[in-house]
């Protein structure tokens, strides 16, 4: 159960909260949902692939691990990868959308969940200064929140022209470790740096003109991590 409100600087003036990852967070998984607003920071670490979410359409998801709930880049407490998922980024925090007959002028609001254990510990980060403006942490979440609310609102036509110009194929990971445990890894999609080089004039047309053709190029440049990951396996392996 969760129990989200929106923040309020003078009800929760003293409200701290802990910065604080862990596989009760949702940290120790092998695919983590990102966004194509931070497809740049992600594609310097993370194989960036496609998946089909029943009722969600096309994702995009940044693999982790060949394990189920095993992230490669989180060592039970804190990331060691150089970025971190928003969306693992932004702690008990959620945005808050307007509902119906709300004032039109007024936009997403930062909620924060209180039955979240990291909500109100005397550890924690004060949310608020002492005038009542936001803290340095709070304005960080905000900024996080920010990239989820406005890749969410790209993904879905990003991702259909993606697949309107065929740049998406189906494909399977299959991996061979140094103990030779081997791994398959199947159900997903990835964007084809074969694909993207042989678009014609219009289709690279179509890109540029979306200011997609950069996003294409991260993605498809993003597959090369795989052989990263499967070093960061055999390392782990080796223990």
């Amino acid at each position: 159960m969760t129990n989200p409100v929106a923040l309020d600087n003078v009800l929760h003036q003293d409200l701290r909260v802990a910065f604080r990852h862990g596989a009760e967070f949702g940290d120790a998984a092998n695919q983590i949902l990102i966004f194509p607003t931070e497809f740049e920071a992600a594609q310097r670490e993370f194989p960036i692939l496609f998946r089909e979410a029943e009722g969600e359409g096309l994702q995009a998801v940044a693999l982790t691990g060949f394990d189920l709930d095993e992230n490669l880049f989180f060592d039970g407490a804190r990331w060691t990868s150089r970025y971190v998922p928003a969306l693992q980024q932004r702690g008990p925090f959620s945005i808050g959308i307007p509902g119906d007959g709300a004032d039109p002028e007024e936009g997403p609001t930062v909620h924060v969940d209180l039955d979240d254990p990291r909500v109100g510990t005397e550890a924690g980060e004060l949310l608020f200064l002492p005038q009542g403006g936001a803290s340095r942490y709070l304005d960080h979440v905000s900024r996080v929140l920010g990239r989820i609310h406005a890749g969410i609102g790209a993904a879905a036509p990003v991702y259909a022209l993606f697949h309107e110009l065929g740049l998406l194929e189906a494909n399977v990971i299959e991996v061979t470790l140094h103990d030779a445990q081997r791994y398959r890894i199947d159900g997903f999609q990835m964007l084809s740096h074969e694909r993207l080089e042989a678009l014609d004039g219009g289709g690279l047309e179509q890109l540029h003109r979306a200011n997609l053709l950069g996003l294409a190029y991260l993605a498809a440049s993003s597959l090369g991590n795989i052989s990263a990951l499967i070093e960061r396996k055999n390392a782990v392996a080796a223990l």
